[in-house]
């Protein structure tokens, strides 16, 4: 496939999926009722999947006419974005923290994680590597990354879940190969953090950096994404690593409730995230290389996961809370890293 015609598919679905805020939407016929699903930066194409697939299991079930509506961005501006009047049903993030911040605020219930299963994910990725055809160099593992020749693209931890989840699992690594040694941890992700040539504010962004402008010799991204990559552009320009240690990344889901009571949704908004956890959904979240925890479709699927060790990011940081104020808060271990 040539670049042109992957990115005019992209462009495609974007505009179908395209943010709301962009003041842009796809003409249909009136339906009884709209919900609009507050999501990260790269589900444009996950969403412009599934959306008509439950479209047709709701109105099946309750004889009514629905349409699902997108907004994308990096999770944590789309949560500032609600916060800020953007009235979404329901989210679909990349990060815990971005639903807790909703939930302190009295837009989601408190006990958010404890209304869905599995924590509120329905579905769950790690990082990954994609790197050049050929892996001219040699990158298998994050020890890798901190050679003095290798150009790395990832999103901003700042401003993107994806960023944090890659900060992270390099930090992990570091933290079980050097025995919690501290200094050793903070050299080794000095490095790591040196060798970054590019840093977007989403995983879209950092997306483009690396297959358009052809920047760098690792894009890091969540497994889903770099493998959509390479189906998408072409298996024979990109290879996929997935290191043999790594984090779990939850996709945390919760009904936007106070938007979803005043927009009559309360019931539509459960029925949306409640059919992420069908076989169906599953099976359809699969086929965009996420991990699912139904049995069925985890057997169906099990090739194309490697074996991997997913460390849990409460098991090595402790709570998100801690996470945030350490590492990414001002002044934290992320700003202090990037002080030459």
């Amino acid at each position: 496939m040539t670049l042109s015609l992957f990115l005019h598919r992209r462009a495609i679905a974007s505009a179908v999926t395209l943010s709301l805020t962009a003041g842009f939407a796809v003409p249909t016929l009136a339906a009884d009722r709209e919900l609009l699903n507050s999501s990260y930066d790269i589900a444009r194409e996950l969403f412009a999947t599934i959306n008509p697939e439950f479209v047709t299991w709701w109105e099946e079930r309750h004889d009514e006419s629905i349409e699902v509506k997108q907004s994308h961005g990096g999770s944590s501006k789309q949560a500032r974005a609600i916060m800020q009047g953007l009235r979404a049903d329901v989210v679909t993030y990349n990060q815990v923290t971005d639903v807790n911040v909703l939930a302190e605020q009295g837009l989601v219930a408190e006990d958010w994680q404890q209304q869905f299963p599995n924590n509120a994910s329905p579905y769950y990725s790690t990082t990954a590597f994609l790197v050049r055809e050929g892996n001219p160099k040699g990158i298998d593992s994050w020890d890798d990354l901190v050679e003095g020749d290798i150009e790395i693209v990832f999103p901003n931890p700042k401003t993107s879940g994806n960023g944090r989840y890659t900060y992270l699992a390099a930090w992990a690594y570091a933290d079980r190969e050097f025995d919690g040694d501290q200094e050793q941890i903070r050299e080794f992700m000095k490095e790591f953090l040196g060798n970054v040539k590019v840093f977007d504010t989403g995983g879209r962004g950092a997306t483009t950096t690396f297959v358009e402008r052809g920047i760098g010799d690792v894009l890091i991204s969540f497994e889903s994404e770099v493998n959509n990559i390479s189906k998408e552009y072409g298996e024979d320009d990109y290879d996929v690593v997935v290191p043999p240690v790594s984090i779990l990344a939850e996709f945390p889901v919760a009904v936007v409730e106070e938007y979803a009571e005043r927009n009559d949704n309360t019931d539509l908004a459960r029925g949306y995230l409640e059919y992420l956890y069908t076989e169906e959904a599953q099976r359809l979240l699969a086929g965009f290389n996420y991990r699912v925890n139904d049995e069925t479709v985890q057997g169906e699927f099990a090739e194309q996961f490697p074996e991997t060790e997913l460390l849990r990011v409460e098991d090595v940081f402790g709570s998100w809370g801690q996470v945030m104020d350490t590492h990414f808060a001002s002044g934290g271990e992320l700003d202090q890293l990037q002080r030459r």
